[in-house]
């Protein structure tokens, strides 16, 4: 599922740090690592396994958000006849990481890296995924350096990737690659990214896919005092620059799908119940959907930079419920397409934040060597897809329990307001459901009986708990007896 990343403008008040740090032992999402993991990183750092090939000479550079140190990726485009080759570093952590060494079982314990307004959780100690696994600029650092020829359409044939050592150039964000492109000083390879960015979303689109750029929620005190919710919308730049990730994530998938071994990460058609209360949640935030407009087609048609929109970018969030992994050896699974993508699909290039991408790497990296994958990932490829699916679930119980913590903070200091907004998910047994209010775009549990499943109700807030992230709305009235 994509991250829905949240950040508080202001200091974290006392009332939503006490249900952060709840929600984070509940879940036993750890805080510190144990200190033979940091002793172990601390000697690995001083003694990686380094590649002989030599790869400085690709002009790579990072493309992240401000601040960001756990770099994965690096980039480089350059033309190659009518078409392009696009050069794609990733953070080569098996340099550091020994399988069954304490890194190695903490990151197994982890699975990803965990995202909180008010800090992270890495999966790998900060002297590796900050420090010396990190392509950070004009560092000399080991990288699974991907060589993607396109034709001059934007497709992508014949992928390779080896080990090398590499050295990007410039760490970049994407508001700086965005204002460049925009006053015409960005570089050769910066302007291809843009052109080689929109011939793969109108491949995506010809193949019926669809991919969600998130915006990130920002909450933040207005002018009255009272906390408010924005969205920081996405740059056309962050598109492309997924477009580039995606392309990577299904050459890995092919490459292993040729050798009959490997993991993809799947995820299964939405079913007909999610996207009816998908349309209920466009009908509530006054989003309009034609009947005939299909789901690929009404995203695209969605813009990050409106508050209402960006809402629905996160509701859209819902059809990923079952994405997974499968992993195979001799024998190809039988769902192996990524309904999303309507591709078939790896995670292959967020190492230092995912535990799967290491070993998605390293079989790319032997099929392409010819050589036999390595023992010490053929023996967890069985358990992965556990491994993965436990860590997801507690990521997207932390993720929501965020959300919930993050929207009540919202609605504090309103109770006793009535607010409007349709009901989005009923439970008739229980006299309870889900309504997704318009202003502010939030959706939160509501109490009374008959609830009225895809129409506008009015309801009144009658208290707000910000340690629990829980609000309770009720006195619902439908909208059509408003006087």
């Amino acid at each position: 599922m994509p991250l829905r990343p949240v950040r508080l403008r202001d200091d974290v008040p006392p009332p939503l740090r006490e249900g952060l740090e709840r929600l984070r032992r509940e879940l036993e999402v750890p805080t510190e690592f144990p200190a033979d993991v940091l002793a172990t990183a601390e000697r690995a750092v001083a003694n990686p396994r380094l590649p002989e090939l030599d790869r400085t000479d690709l002009e790579f550079v990072t493309i992240d958000p401000p601040g960001a140190r756990d770099l994965d990726q690096a980039l480089f485009i350059e033309r190659h006849g009518d078409g392009f080759v696009v050069w794609y570093a990733i953070a080569d952590v098996a340099a550091f990481v020994t399988a069954g060494d304490p890194i190695d079982r903490e990151a197994h314990a982890r699975g990803q890296t965990f995202y909180a307004p008010h800090g992270r959780t890495p999966l790998h100690p900060p002297v590796l995924s900050e420090g010396a696994a990190s392509l950070l600029p004009n560092e000399l650092r080991p990288a699974l350096v991907w060589r993607l020829p396109l034709d001059a359409h934007g497709d992508c044939a014949m992928p390779h990737v080896e080990r090398a050592m590499i050295r990007s150039r410039e760490q970049l964000t994407y508001d700086d690659v965005q204002d460049q492109l925009d006053n015409g000083t960005a570089s050769e390879s910066l302007t291809l990214l843009r052109t080689v960015g929109l011939l793969r979303e109108r491949i995506e689109r010809d193949r019926g896919g669809v991919s969600l750029n998130i915006p990130e929620q920002e909450i933040r005190v207005s002018d009255d005092g009272h906390w408010e919710l924005e969205f920081r919308s996405t740059l056309p730049v962050e598109g492309w620059n997924a477009q580039i990730s995606l392309m990577t994530g299904m050459a890995a998938a092919h490459l292993m799908m040729y050798a009959d071994v490997g993991i993809l990460r799947t995820l299964p058609p939405a079913d007909n119940a999610s996207l009816r209360r998908l349309r209920n949640v466009a009908k509530a935030l006054r989003i309009h959907w034609p009947s005939e407009m299909d789901y690929p087609e009404f995203v695209r048609s969605l813009d990050s930079r409106r508050g209402d929109h960006a809402a629905m970018l996160y509701a859209c969030t819902t059809l990923f419920r079952g994405a997974g992994y499968q992993a195979f050896n001799g024998v190809l699974p039988a769902d192996a397409l990524h309904a999303a993508l309507a591709i078939e699909y790896s995670h292959a290039t967020a190492p230092l934040r995912r535990l799967v991408d290491r070993y998605v790497l390293e079989i790319c990296a032997a099929i392409c060597a010819e050589v036999d994958v390595p023992e010490w990932v053929i023996n967890e490829l069985e358990t992965l897809p556990e491994t993965m699916a436990q860590s997801s679930r507690r990521a997207k119980k932390y993720e929501r329990g965020i959300v919930d913590l993050t929207e009540t903070l919202v609605l504090s200091g309103r109770e006793g307001e009535i607010f409007v907004g349709t009901v989005v998910d009923v439970d008739t047994k229980r006299g309870r459901g889900r309504f997704m209010i318009n202003d502010p775009a939030v959706e939160a549990p509501v109490k009374g009986p008959q609830l009225p499943l895809g129409q506008d109700i009015e309801a009144r807030l009658r208290s707000v708990d910000l340690t629990t992230g829980v609000s309770e709305f009720t006195d619902v009235t439908p909208r059509r007896h408003r006087r």
